[in-house]
């Protein structure tokens, strides 16, 4: 919603600018610069970046518009997940947990949380991870495949915004090649009605006025915005990462939920009250159930 908040409130600022001048907003209307700039900087991308990349930067500029997925409500589904998940591997051991993490779908645990299921890399992520601890790995290396895990994972993020930045660092370049070839058919018209070269210089310089507006008004930012959306996911990554390795260094599950929810970010982080009440049913039980687990 923001963002489109955002993209109006730059198109009625300048606009509402140029027609304070007495501006003619038909001059700005200029079909033939646009095609030039925008056909010339998707060509650009084309040229740059292979087939998958240019799947993610669709896929990103739509998540722009329909914001971040790793809402508090998540997070908290999330911890109620691996507390039930870690509440079974408690009562019948890692090994309880292989068909869960063999075959996520027909697990009673992960089949109450279909957006898990649906997202095939946060799937993995756990899955994988809880595999490998069934079959005997220490919670230490683990630990170190996870940070390597996470770390390809954000260099494959941030690929589409570094393809989708490089278009915006190029559209006030384009806008000028737009320029000059206005120039150029000015040129050709040399002698003719001075009105009319005048709406060729007006036109020329309208595709520099396009380019400029397109990198830092629209492209620009919304290459911003997708960077943001990626620390969101690391971050995601980061608490589940937090919640399986504090569990699987011989936590209680309730202690290692509540060292994940404490690595959430502050803007999205549940109360403990609230994941406390989704992972147990109530509040009020907290401090016996957790005595009890200490002992």
């Amino acid at each position: 919603m923001f963002v489109i908040i955002g993209i109006l409130v730059v198109i009625a600022a300048i606009m509402g600018g140029y027609l304070m001048e007495h501006g003619n907003v038909r001059v700005l209307l200029q079909p033939a610069e646009l095609l030039i700039i925008l056909g010339a900087s998707i060509g650009t991308v084309l040229i740059a970046n292979p087939l998958h990349i240019l799947k993610k930067i669709a896929s990103g500029v739509v998540a722009v518009f329909t914001g971040s997925k790793f809402t508090k409500e998540r997070y908290v589904k999330s911890l109620k997940m691996m507390y039930d998940l870690f509440n079974k591997a408690r009562k019948e051991g890692l090994m309880g947990l292989e068909a869960d993490v063999e075959e996520p779908s027909k697990s009673a645990v992960f089949s109450k949380h279909p957006e898990f299921l649906k997202d095939h890399h946060v799937r993995d992520f756990v899955c994988d991870t809880l595999r490998m601890a069934v079959t005997g790995a220490e919670a230490f290396d683990l630990d170190q495949l996870l940070d390597l895990d996470m770390e390809v994972h954000h260099l494959d993020a941030g690929q589409p915004i570094a393809a989708l930045s490089s278009m915006a660092d190029a559209l006030p370049g384009l806008g000028i090649v737009a320029a000059v070839l206005g120039v150029v058919i000015t040129m050709s018209a040399l002698g003719g009605p001075p009105e009319e070269i005048g709406r060729k210089v007006a036109a020329a310089l309208v595709g520099t006025f396009l380019g400029i507006l397109l990198c830092y008004g629209f492209v620009g930012p919304i290459a911003a915005n997708m960077a943001r959306a990626a620390e969101d996911e690391r971050a995601y990554y980061y608490v589940l990462r937090v919640v399986m390795i504090t569990f699987l260094k011989g936590t209680a599950p309730i202690m290692a939920v509540e060292a994940a929810r404490r690595a959430i970010p502050g803007n999205v982080r549940p109360s403990f009250l609230e994941v406390e009440k989704a992972c147990r049913g109530g509040g009020s039980e907290a401090p016996p159930a957790a005595a009890a687990a200490s002992a």
